[in-house]
């Protein structure tokens, strides 16, 4: 047999230095298997994102006080990372406008910083009285702060929208006068916050 000249007369030798070949040859070939799996956990995390901005609710109604959207931002800390920091700003585009404008009420615009340490930080911000035929999105900006609170990362993301249709027409009884008021003036939306 071909073996038992492999082998040769001194079997044991040359069958230990055999084997030792076909583990040091295994383990080489298992070392970029390796390699492969520890880059595909490094991708994965590197695609995980730290940061998300959401639509959680949207509610329309004849009333314009009961019409509201809530919006979320969600960010996880990175590397290096003391406090994190959220701003939800709320865009309004009405039927004859072409481009999103911002919306001015209270608690809108205002940078909010989660505790030091936290590891997944999460802020709902709930706007009522909203405007209608219009379209709502909010914009959340996200800081992650190094020590001293120097920013070592930024992000910005962008909600779906929250389309609040025209209220129904009502027509006015015969013999009462219309005041022809729609109630609020546009942008008249206000904030509410929770962290």
């Amino acid at each position: 047999m071909q073996l038992r000249g492999l082998i040769g007369v001194n079997g044991r030798r040359s069958a230990l230095a055999l084997a030792a070949s076909a583990m040091a040859l295994c383990s080489i070939a298992a070392q970029p298997a390796a390699a492969g799996r520890a880059h595909a956990l490094r991708s994965a995390r590197a695609l995980t994102p730290s940061a998300s901005a959401v639509l959680e609710e949207c509610l329309t109604s004849s009333l314009q006080a009961e019409r509201s959207a809530t919006f979320a931002g969600e960010m996880t800390a990175v590397a290096g990372t003391v406090r994190m920091a959220m701003r939800i700003d709320v865009d309004e585009r009405m039927p004859a406008e072409t481009t999103f404008h911002v919306v001015s009420a209270p608690g809108l615009g205002v940078w909010r910083l989660s505790d030091p340490r936290v590891k997944i930080y999460k802020y709902l911000k709930q706007v009522t009285n909203l405007s209608s035929p219009a379209v709502y999105r909010a914009v959340a900006r996200f800081r992650w702060l190094g020590p001293h609170g120097h920013v070592i990362k930024r992000a910005q993301r962008f909600t779906g929208a929250c389309v609040q249709p025209a209220a129904p027409s009502t027509s006015a009884p015969e013999g009462v006068a219309s005041s022809g008021a729609s109630g609020a003036p546009a942008g008249g939306a206000t904030a509410a916050g929770a962290s």
